[in-house]
């Protein structure tokens, strides 16, 4: 009995059994990285308000014609308002309407291929009051380069349409 306790393989077996067990119970510290506590907010998260319909075409206007708008200009567009169910399918409407129309101030074309990142930002300066997130600014850069058909008039029927050119 004794000699299978002294047996080099039992040993030996017992020795990496308690060596296996003692080695594996060892925790690891945990890893801390200084980073400094940040809130993260959307960029559109202090724009709770909805533009009336009188704030909404005064600004169109002066966004795409860098004039104020008249006063009977302004009268026949709330007018217009009133008379439709569908406000959403008005404003895309009259935003249509007012891209058709030969006075409207756009951009050449060519200044996408020429200076993409300062139209980008004029851009959102000009419809949105802010400079576009970095993320924003990524993803018209490789959407204007992958698609070379897209017209800065698109661009600016897109921003004029959005929900964030609806609040202030």
């Amino acid at each position: 009995m004794n000699m299978q306790i002294f047996n080099p393989i039992y040993l030996l077996t017992g020795i990496l059994s308690i060596l296996l067990f003692t080695s594996s119970c060892q925790k690891d510290d945990p890893i801390v990285y200084e980073v400094n506590p940040q809130d993260i907010l959307s960029p559109t998260a202090g724009k709770i308000k909805e533009k009336s319909p009188e704030q909404f075409v005064a600004v169109l206007h002066a966004n795409l014609f860098g004039t104020p708008i008249s006063v009977n200009d302004q009268v026949e567009v709330e007018r217009l308002l009133r008379s439709t169910g569908d406000k959403r399918l008005t404003w895309e409407l009259i935003v249509s309407s007012y891209m058709n129309d030969p006075n409207v101030q756009l951009p050449d074309n060519l200044i996408i291929q020429q200076d993409l990142d300062g139209f980008i930002v004029e851009t959102y300066s000009r419809f949105y009051f802010r400079p576009p997130s970095q993320i924003e600014l990524e993803w018209w850069r490789n959407y204007l380069t992958n698609n070379p058909n897209v017209s800065t008039e698109l661009v600016y029927l897109a921003f004029a349409t959005s929900d964030e050119y609806f609040f202030y």
